[in-house]
């Protein structure tokens, strides 16, 4: 398939099929060979995945490679503030898709803790993460058509703290009205910067969305995935 001339930054890769199914192998070979170079340099190797329905079939590739899995970090970029058994439970998602299998022996970080809210679960959330390694091994963004990822929501009054390149902490809550639940999310830092970053997207309607973003680059709180569009990027898209 042709690749679209979307005015990409020099060094931003682009990786283009015909089907979601055909992206999602290509992605997970990119990652499984990512991971499985730094585990021949390092004891552990991490993985920072998003949730929703369009990384599904990368989930189910990936969680067939034959790694060390045992010495993977996976943890969401972001979480709502449900219960692991709610249906929006990102979580649950990735349990059930990506820790299967052979990927089941890794270890899995979780931003949700205890507490009522992302504020009361905050220093627990911390926590979980405070061990990894920066920066990062593996980073797999989605992007919302308001130009958010992760829990970076434009509407979200944290939006400034967390977006912030000099942002102190590795997580933060996120309570954006445009949402119906309140998330807690990887900052700006942690995400940023990773040994491999991938944009996983699927539809139109998200090139569009990635074509609004970069006509206006530096306006980073009207859309916050251009806070990634950087040199370095892997764009992985399909119709």
């Amino acid at each position: 398939m042709k690749t679209p001339d979307l005015g990409l930054p020099a060094g931003v890769e682009v990786h283009v099929d015909d089907t979601p199914d055909q992206v999602a192998l290509a992605l997970a070979d990119a990652v499984a060979e990512v991971l499985a170079s730094r585990l021949e340099q390092a004891e552990r190797a991490s993985l920072v995945v998003s949730g929703g329905s369009t990384p599904l079939p990368f989930f189910k590739a990936l969680a067939q490679k034959p790694l060390a899995w045992s010495r993977v970090d996976v943890l969401l970029a972001d979480e709502r503030w449900v219960p692991e058994d709610h249906p929006d439970s990102n979580t649950r998602l990735v349990k059930a898709s990506l820790l299967q299998g052979p990927a089941a022996a890794a270890r899995y970080l979780s931003l949700k803790q205890p507490g009522d809210t992302p504020a009361e679960g905050l220093a627990a959330a911390s926590a979980a993460v405070a061990d990894l390694e920066l920066p990062l091994d593996v980073v797999i963004l989605g992007m919302g058509n308001d130009g958010h990822t992760a829990s970076l929501f434009p509407d979200a009054p944290e939006l400034a703290y967390a977006l912030s390149a000099a942002c102190p902490d590795r997580v933060a809550p996120a309570s954006p009205p445009s949402q119906s639940q309140q998330r807690i999310t990887l900052t700006r830092p942690v995400l940023q910067g990773a040994r491999f970053t991938a944009l996983h997207l699927k539809g139109q309607d998200k090139l569009d969305t990635l074509q609004r973003a970069l006509a206006e680059p530096d306006n980073l709180a009207a859309m916050p995935i251009r806070a990634f569009l950087t040199p370095g990027l892997n764009l992985f898209w399909s119709p």
